[in-house]
């Protein structure tokens, strides 16, 4: 079974092209090891998988090349205890102390522009 097939499967991608980028992009190493989107994958490889702020390391615990539901879909892995605490910490820690800039997307509108100017001058 490909890996991209499956990390589509198991739903940790939502489509299978990004699924592929992420493979090429370095985001997901299996067995420790940088590897192609095409390779081969067994039951009881090891996966550490990125997926924006946060890191699941996984075993793979059956194969499945159709996406399911996600109850269906957490049946194919086991999930590392460290890293679902890790990432559960890094949560309620993002929803007590959001990143002041993490709303921010491109140039400043113009009532923003205004605001600032504003607050600089005055």
């Amino acid at each position: 079974m490909r890996l991209d097939k499956w990390l589509w499967a198991a739903r940790f991608f939502k489509t299978r092209s990004l699924a592929q980028q992420a493979v090429e992009g370095g985001k997901v190493k299996l067995n420790g090891k940088r590897t192609k989107p095409a390779k081969e994958l067994k039951v009881g490889d090891g996966l550490r998988i990125h997926v924006g702020a946060y890191e699941w390391v996984v075993r793979v615990g059956q194969l499945a090349d159709k996406r399911g539901p996600a109850a269906v879909a957490r049946t194919l892995y086991e999930e590392d205890e460290e890293s679902r605490v890790r990432r559960t910490e890094q949560i309620a820690l993002r929803r007590v102390a959001a990143d002041p800039g993490s709303d921010r997307r491109g140039r400043p509108t113009k009532r923003e522009r205004r605001q600032l100017e504003r607050w600089r001058d005055g």
